[in-house]
């Protein structure tokens, strides 16, 4: 991302903050450097940010004189619950902000069950959670919850998901937040806890780049489990179209399998052809006892040859739509996570990319896997959470509460 110049009558604690979380400004030269700011005025703002005590200051090299001081966020300070809901289980996490796992649970949890019975099951086990962190109710800022269906962002409601009966249009954000409010008690400054909501292949693509690719400019996840979605990260921000719907690929449909029943109720998607839930039935129907991408995993792990045959199938399927994702986006980056995306499956992808799309749109791309894993939704629905409670504003409103 090119660096944006700013006057210094623009520069609050609030963005002061920014520049020193992203990495681009750890020193006041360095602040004022970018800013324009006096160093009275750096001051001055600097001890607004310490006395909220979001900040630490380390001793940086010596080139010689004295060494500076290195001024950087504390991400200790406080911390937020993350949930990766899945079809069949889900994950839930006490994290601080800069992502690493404080403490950990996963159960079995039906999405299929409805939103009330699963939200409050969840928040069930924040008490635990947040004990076995080590940290008090007070330290927990906000929660991000991961769902496997399109969501709009603003609202935070799960739009027409194909494989989340029930719930459609539901307020999730208000009724977790009284599920959290009934087993913890009132979020900071006795109000609601933020809540807030996305797409599961959003976030894992999101904490996929941060942590491992921030040079790639485009960059696509594509999660291949019960269903089929991707994720898209363009200059660093998560890219959601207008109303949370980009991505959707699953449901892209396919020429030739027009006999195929999805979810959704249309012929012939994609996530009907290549998903886990889609190789599950085909495994069924040879013997297997599956039912989720989960147990498509487990047979894949296994290595039965009709799974390795079916997975690599099913890439080849997901790479004839691949081609045209590629070839609009032009990625640095192509990744494959979730149930199925191991050796068969990649390999398939390959087959097609390679086969089908132009040299030049496949000369500078990475296909590649996940690198995070299981933690990846975990840790994208926690920087969802920290990305927009310490964004330039929303700190500054923050920080002018703390001062009252």
């Amino acid at each position: 991302m090119g660096e944006v110049m700013m006057t210094p009558s623009q520069v609050s604690a609030g963005e002061l903050l920014q520049l020193i979380r992203s990495g681009r400004a750890n020193t006041r030269a360095d602040l004022q450097r970018a800013t324009g700011l006096s160093r009275s005025t750096i001051g001055a703002r600097l001890d607004v940010l310490n006395r909220a005590g979001w900040l630490r200051h380390t001793a940086g090299t010596s080139t010689g004189g004295r060494p500076s001081h290195r001024i950087v966020f504390d991400p200790t300070h406080a911390s937020v619950i993350a949930v990766d809901l899945e079809t069949r289980h889900a994950r839930a996490a006490v994290l601080d902000l800069a992502g690493t796992i404080l403490a950990e649970h996963t159960g079995p949890l039906r999405i299929t069950d409805g939103p009330d019975g699963v939200l409050d099951r969840l928040a069930a086990w924040f008490p635990d959670l947040i004990g076995a962190a080590g940290v008090d109710a007070t330290h927990v800022r906000g929660i991000g919850l991961s769902v496997p269906g399109p969501v709009d962002w603003e609202t935070g409601r799960i739009i027409e998901p194909p494989i989340m009966p029930g719930w459609d249009r539901y307020p999730v954000r208000e009724r977790l937040q009284k599920a959290y409010a009934d087993h913890v008690g009132t979020g900071p400054d006795e109000e609601p806890i933020p809540v807030f909501v996305d797409n599961d292949a959003n976030l894992m693509a999101l904490a996929e780049h941060q942590a491992n690719h921030r040079d790639s400019a485009a960059f696509v996840l594509v999660k291949v489990s019960t269903g089929i979605g991707a994720g898209v990260v363009v200059e660093g921000d998560v890219y959601r179209g207008i109303d949370g719907g980009a991505g959707d690929i699953g449901h892209i449909r396919l020429h030739d399998r027009l006999d195929a029943l999805c979810m959704c109720g249309s012929y012939g998607c994609l996530a009907a052809v290549a998903s886990g839930r889609a190789l599950a039935r085909e495994l069924s129907a040879l013997g297997f006892d599956t039912a989720s991408g989960s147990d498509v995993k487990r047979a894949l792990a296994e290595g039965h040859p009709d799974a390795i045959r079916l997975a690599r199938e099913a890439g080849r399927r997901a790479g004839e739509v691949l081609v045209t994702v590629v070839t609009l986006l032009n990625p640095g980056v192509l990744m494959l996570a979730g149930d199925l995306s191991g050796v068969p499956f990649m390999t398939g992808v390959r087959e097609l990319l390679y086969q089908r799309a132009m040299p030049r749109t496949t000369a500078n791309l990475q296909v590649v896997t996940s690198r995070l894993g299981d933690h990846a939704g975990l840790i994208g629905a926690a920087s969802m959470v920290v990305e927009f409670l310490y964004s330039p504003d929303r700190a500054d409103a923050r920080l002018n509460r703390l001062a009252l």
